[in-house]
This record gives structure tokens, C-alpha cells and sequence, in this order.
């Protein structure tokens, strides 16, 4: 028994909560380039496409230039968008650390609005500590922006369907 490798402790954030917006109008906010600037961080080359590759810039720590590099692994309009999240430099421990995690949204139908589900997974444990903590405050945030930005997703023109290019 002792000779078998542990696998290390992964952790996930995951934050549920129902929004008084129809599933539409969340999936514009969570695909439109200008929209999720205001509500996350401003992306770089995202569309909701399947293999699409784009990043965002945050504070650059030690070794680490700050930018978060994503690609699109999962788009079901209106239900669920899936996207690797990788970022950290191997010098740094703390903010910064090396970090290879996937974000999934998942939308469903809910009384008066939508069920907005957000798993933030695969934080190794206690390498990602200080990610997990921080990201776990920030993506409450992050949400609560969601939200407030969706109502004004309904008042976009539909040439801003898709996200902004870069």
C-alpha cells in the first residue's frame, strides 16, 4: 500500500447561482469580446470556437508576464463554454505559480431567469494555495459583474453577437 503514488489533491471553485436574464442573454455576455471586459478581464483573440486560442493580461508576478493563456475546448450555445486557463512561470511560488486549470460555464433554465454554474477546476494542491484562494474570492466578483452586465447584453446590436477580435 505504501508504495503507490499518491495523486496530488486537486481542488475546484464552483459558484451556482440563478440570474433573472434569459439563457441568451447570459451566452452573449459570456461570448462577446466587449461585454467580457467588462466583467472579467478584456480577451485577446477570443471567439466562441472550439480549439480557438486567445489570452487575457493580468498583473505579471516575479517570472510570470502576467498573461493567462486559454484555448475554447467545449461551445454549446446557450448551455455550456469550456476553456483551458494556463498561466504562472515555474520560478515563482505564490502568485505566479504554474497554473493548468479549466473554466467551464454551464447554463440552464431556471424559474424567472437562468442557472448560471461556473467550476474553476484541477487547482493542484498546495502549489495553486495562493490561486485558489485569491481566484476563489475574485471569480465571486467576477460573477456578481456577470450578472450586472447581462442586463445590458439585451441593448447590443446584433452585429456584436460574437466576440471582439484583437
Amino acid at each position: 500500500m505504501n508504495d503507490q503514488r499518491r495523486e496530488p489533491d486537486t481542488q475546484s471553485i464552483v459558484l451556482d447561482e440563478v440570474f433573472p436574464h434569459a439563457s441568451e442573454t447570459i451566452w452573449k455576455a459570456l461570448t462577446t469580446g466587449d461585454l467580457i471586459a467588462r466583467w472579467m478581464m478584456a480577451p485577446r483573440g477570443f471567439e466562441p470556437v472550439v480549439g480557438n486560442r486567445f489570452t487575457f493580461q493580468t498583473t505579471p508576478a516575479g517570472e510570470w508576464d502576467g498573461l493567462i493563456h486559454c484555448q475554447v475546448l467545449d461551445v454549446v450555445p446557450c448551455e455550456r463554454l469550456s476553456y483551458r486557463w494556463r498561466g504562472g512561470h515555474s520560478d515563482n511560488l505564490g502568485y505566479g505559480a504554474p497554473l493548468d486549470t479549466v473554466v467551464t460555464w454551464t447554463l440552464v433554465k431556471a424559474d424567472h431567469g437562468t442557472r448560471v454554474r461556473l467550476v474553476h477546476s484541477g487547482f493542484v494542491l498546495p502549489k495553486n494555495d495562493t490561486a485558489f484562494r485569491n481566484m476563489s474570492e475574485g471569480w465571486k466578483k467576477v460573477v456578481r459583474n456577470l450578472d450586472a452586465v447581462a442586463g445590458d447584453a439585451d441593448a447590443l446590436p446584433a452585429s456584436h453577437d460574437h466576440a471582439t477580435r484583437h
